[in-house]
């Protein structure tokens, strides 16, 4: 058989043409990264609002120490990290060293001498952003931790649809992991349903669920997962928990497959989102609520050191802030150096919405993060203050403490216990008058002066 060698080359160098270009394109879209399917990726509901999904994950008792993108060297956080890398990392987010306070600030976005009356508990008055996102057509969602009280008549005035809570009564918890104590549609699951199953196994699948059903809608979802707060217990991917009694006593041992786990959840809620198509859209954000407790170590950059929940000091309310959103122009491993205050998250989430504050909303103490996050013109904060008494009991004897910190320094209001938190995390030695500079007593001054504002 004759061969026609030029047709055949002409043909074989066709193909491989072909396949070059075919690859050329398909590289050139995976470097490219999520940029280049941001205008498909978006949902019907963000096509015809051009709003963003929102999604606050608030992890429990999880420190600025822990994730390994912010140098954590003890735990395994591969989802967190590969959500840093899809978006803005924050190393200045500071919280209050308990999470009754923290989360207060964090969904009404006001300081405590606000709205902050008794541990555990948000009066029916006061209105959270998922009241105004309602109003403003976001389908709501809440599931996990939700310690403000009340039941079904509170989380409903508080602006969500619906939900699947663990603490929906102030001093009604049982467990939250192990055969938990989930609240749903005014009543509690059953315990053929609940028994044996993972606390936060269900509150993932709830807020899946809610998710898939409202691709068509701007959706907003609260998620405050309860791990990993104490009692440390082993979660579903250990061995020790099938036969695992939960009223055992808590153990340490276990922090850090509930650190792991935790991160798996998170992983398998950003995957799901990028399955659906609704990723890009979506502003994803997690945080911790409060540092990291007492008695549970960990290494971070090299410094072995021990957990400092309810401290007032930078270990006590630094916590860790990570957000991603592709389609409103946040790059991926970026890092932001400046402060970002707890009540900076409603103000941020109003302006993402393209909502004002309404009138009969009080006043937002926040200051809106929106065009850090996008790479616009901004002026970020230049400190962060803390109304702390978290037992407002007068009986107890636990007196208000509050302060105000940029990067550098932090002022007790009142006291002139004025210290350089970077030389002294611990604040073990506060400056001396003697000792300050002429630029330390003015912003000494300065912080003093705001906070006589404060009230």
């Amino acid at each position: 058989m004759k061969v026609n060698v030029p047709k055949l080359l002409t043909r074989v160098f066709s193909v491989i043409l072909i396949s070059s270009i075919v690859w050329s394109c398909k590289k050139a879209a995976e470097l490219s990264g999520s940029n280049a399917v941001v205008s498909a990726d978006v949902s019907d509901a963000a096509a015809a609002t051009g709003r963003p999904n929102i999604i606050l994950i608030l992890a429990d008792d999880v420190g600025y120490g822990l994730p390994t993108v912010n140098g954590g060297q003890t735990y395994q956080t591969p989802n967190i990290d590969r959500l840093a890398a899809a978006g803005m990392r924050f190393t200045q987010c500071y919280g209050s060293p308990l999470c009754s306070p923290s989360r207060t600030m964090f969904m009404t976005g006001k300081y405590n001498f606000r709205n902050y009356n008794e541990w555990g508990i948000l009066d029916l008055n006061e209105k959270m952003m998922s009241n105004v996102l309602q109003s403003a057509g976001y389908k709501t969602y809440v599931a996990g931790k939700w310690a403000f009280d009340g039941g079904d008549v509170s989380i409903k005035a508080h602006g969500f649809d619906s939900y699947s809570v663990w603490s929906a009564f102030l001093g009604d918890n049982g467990s939250h992991y192990k055969t938990p104590r989930i609240y749903e549609n005014s009543g509690y699951l059953p315990d053929n349903v609940v028994r044996n199953q993972y606390g936060d196994d269900i509150f993932t699948d709830r807020v899946l669920s809610f998710i898939k059903d409202n691709r068509k809608n701007n959706f907003f979802v609260y998620f405050p997962i309860t791990l990993c707060h104490s009692p440390y217990s082993p979660t579903p991917d250990d061995p020790q928990y099938a036969a695992w009694d939960p009223k055992s006593p808590s153990d340490s041992s276990y922090f850090p497959s509930m650190v792991k786990y935790m991160d798996k959840k998170i992983g398998m809620l950003a995957d799901s989102l990028r399955a659906w198509r609704l990723f890009n859209n979506t502003i994803l954000v997690f945080a911790g609520d409060n540092g990291t407790p007492h008695g549970i170590w960990f290494t971070q950059d090299g410094v072995y050191q021990e957990g400092s929940k309810s401290s007032t000091n930078t270990y006590g309310t630094h916590v860790p802030l990570i957000v991603t959103w592709p389609a409103g122009g946040v790059r991926g491993g970026q890092v932001n150096n400046n402060l970002i205050d707890f009540t900076d998250f409603t103000a941020t989430a109003f302006e993402a919405a393209g909502i004002s504050t309404p009138a009969d909303y009080g006043p937002v103490d926040g200051v809106s993060f929106l065009n850090q996050l996008r790479g616009l013109p901004n002026t970020p904060r230049e400190w962060v203050f803390c109304h702390y008494k978290p037992d407002t009991d007068a009986q107890n004897g636990n007196v208000v403490r509050r302060w105000i910190n940029n990067t550098q320094y932090k002022l007790y209001d009142s006291t002139g216990r004025f210290y350089n938190v970077v030389l002294d995390p611990e604040e073990k030695r506060p400056i001396k008058p003697s000792k300050m500079t002429p630029a330390e007593r003015a912003l000494q001054a300065e912080f003093q002066s705001i906070m006589d504002t404060l009230h």
